[in-house]
C-alpha cells in the first residue's frame, strides 16, 4: 500500500485537492444564494410592511429597492473577490506542491543514477589496475586497459565538475571570467578530445580560420562537452556526429547535429530542466544524470547566448548555441 501511494501520489494529490476545491467553491456558491435570497426576503418583507396608504409608499419603495441592489452590488463584489483570491490561492498552491512532489522525485532518481555513475568508474578502474598488476599483458591489451582506464577517470571527472558546477550556481557562487576566445580553436580542440576518448565514433567538425567570442573558456569548454557528449549517447555508434561553426550577422553559430531518435517537441525545452531525461526518466536507458543539458543552458545564457533545438531531417536533433559577436 505504501509502495502504490509512494508511486501515485502526485495523481493521489491531484484529485484530493481538486475534491476539496471544488467543495470550498460549492459551498462559496452556496452562502452567495443563500444571502441572495435572504435579501429578496427581506426587501419583500419590509415591502409589505409599508401601509399603501401612506403617501410617501413611492418613496420608501424606492428606498428600499436602492438599499437592496446595494446589498447585491456588494454579494456580488465580495464573491466575485473570494472566489478569484480562492482560485488564484489554490493553483498558486497546487503548482508549488506539484512541482515540489516532481523535484523531490527527480532528486530521488538523481541519487540512484548519480550513485551507479560513480561506482561504475570507480569499478572499472579498479579492476584495469588490479588486472594491470597482477598479469603481465602483450602491449595492444596493456594499451587497451590504460585507454580504457583513461576514458573513465575522464567520464568520472566530467560527472563530478557537473555536480560542483550545478551547487555553484544555486549558491549563486558562479562567476564567469570572460576573456577574448576563439571559438573555431576551442571546438576544434574539444572534438579533438571527443576523438581520441571515442575512437571508433565518428566526428566531422568543420569552422573558419578563427571566429571571436567573449567567453570563460573553461566553462564553455564544459558546455559543448556536455551537448557533444548527449548528441554521442543518444546516437547510434555506427553514425555521424557533425560539429560546426560559422558566423550569421550578428551571431556566431555553433550547431551539434547526429542521427539519433530526435527530441519531441513538447520535449525540446524540458530536456534543459535540472535533472530532466527523456523518456519517462528511465535511468537505466542511457547513462547520464539529467545535468549535462541544463548547465549548458545556463552556461551559454550567461554569456548572453542562446542555446534550442532544432530536427535534423530526415531523422536526429541539431543542438544550437547562438553567441553575440565580439
Amino acid at each position: 500500500m505504501a509502495g502504490f501511494f509512494q508511486r501515485n501520489r502526485l495523481s493521489l494529490l491531484t484529485i484530493v485537492y481538486w475534491f476539496m476545491l471544488s467543495y470550498i467553491l460549492a459551498a462559496l456558491i452556496w452562502w452567495f444564494m443563500e444571502l441572495w435570497r435572504q435579501n429578496t426576503h427581506e426587501f419583500n418583507y419590509r415591502k409589505s410592511s409599508i401601509n399603501l396608504n401612506d403617501p410617501y409608499y413611492a418613496n420608501r419603495v424606492t428606498a428600499l429597492e436602492i438599499a437592496r441592489k446595494k446589498k447585491e452590488s456588494q454579494f456580488i463584489g465580495e464573491g466575485l473577490f473570494f472566489l478569484l483570491m480562492t482560485i488564484t490561492g489554490a493553483v498558486f498552491v497546487y503548482r508549488t506542491a506539484r512541482y515540489q512532489i516532481r523535484l523531490n522525485e527527480q532528486q530521488r532518481r538523481f541519487m540512484a543514477t548519480v550513485t551507479h555513475e560513480l561506482k561504475t568508474p570507480i569499478a572499472v578502474t579498479r579492476l584495469n589496475l588490479e588486472t594491470l598488476r597482477t598479469r603481465k599483458l602483450e602491449g595492444a591489451v596493456q594499451e587497451k586497459l590504460i585507454n580504457n582506464t583513461l576514458e573513465e577517470n575522464n567520464r568520472l571527472n566530467d560527472l563530478c565538475n557537473n555536480i560542483l558546477l550545478t551547487s555553484q550556481l544555486d549558491a549563486g557562487e558562479y562567476k564567469l571570467s570572460m576573456e577574448d576566445t576563439d571559438l573555431n580553436d576551442l571546438a576544434a580542440r574539444v572534438t579533438a578530445d571527443f576523438r581520441q576518448r571515442f575512437p571508433e565514433r565518428d566526428l566531422i567538425y568543420t569552422g573558419p580560420d578563427k571566429i571571436m567570442i567573449r567567453a570563460d573558456v573553461l566553462f564553455l569548454q564544459l558546455a559543448l562537452n556536455n551537448v557533444i557528449e548527449n548528441a554521442l549517447k543518444y546516437s547510434p555508434k555506427e553514425s555521424t556526429v557533425t560539429i560546426q561553426v560559422g558566423q550569421q550577422g550578428e551571431k556566431v553559430i555553433l550547431r551539434v547535429a547526429d542521427h539519433g531518435p530526435g527530441i519531441p517537441q513538447a520535449e525540446k525545452k524540458l530536456v534543459f530542466g535540472k535533472f530532466y531525461r527523456m523518456g519517462e526518466e528511465n535511468t537505466g536507458a542511457t547513462k547520464g544524470t539529467g545535468l549535462g543539458l541544463y548547465l549548458s543552458k545556463r552556461i551559454v545564457k550567461d554569456h548572453e547566448g542562446e542555446l534550442f533545438i532544432l530536427d535534423n531531417k530526415p531523422k536526429g536533433s541539431i543542438f544550437v548555441l547562438e553567441f553575440p559577436v565580439k
